[in-house]
């Protein structure tokens, strides 16, 4: 049984460190891509970040809007993957999932003051 469970959100200022974590049971990360997305109640869902496979290079893919800002990494130790938050902004204000090989994780909400 796959399981993925995200954690690290919260309400949080621009400036500082924030790093959203997805740990994985059932399900190996660095056999597949894996990403991050996030849905907001004015918005679809959308495709934050990703990151292939180690196979494939573990190549990383961002949206436009959180280029420079957001870094997707995993630790295949920990089968965990995760998403460095900087530099945020209000916009970014959304619950944030991850999802891999047709997975969800439950969500993590990420409030942003402005």
């Amino acid at each position: 049984q796959v399981q993925l469970v995200e954690s690290g959100g919260g309400l949080v200022q621009a400036v500082g460190s924030l790093r959203l974590s997805c740990a994985a049971s059932g399900s190996i990360f660095s056999l597949n891509t894996a990403g991050w997305y996030r849905q907001s109640p004015e918005k679809e869902r959308e495709l934050v970040a990703a990151i292939s496979s180690v196979s494939s290079g573990d190549n990383t893919w961002y949206t436009e809007s959180v280029k420079g800002r957001f870094t997707i990494s995993r630790d295949n130790a920990k089968n965990t993957l995760y998403l460095q938050m900087n530099s945020r902004k209000p916009e970014d204000t959304a619950m944030y999932y991850c999802a891999h090989e047709g997975y969800w994780g439950q969500g993590t909400q990420v409030t942003v003051s402005s």
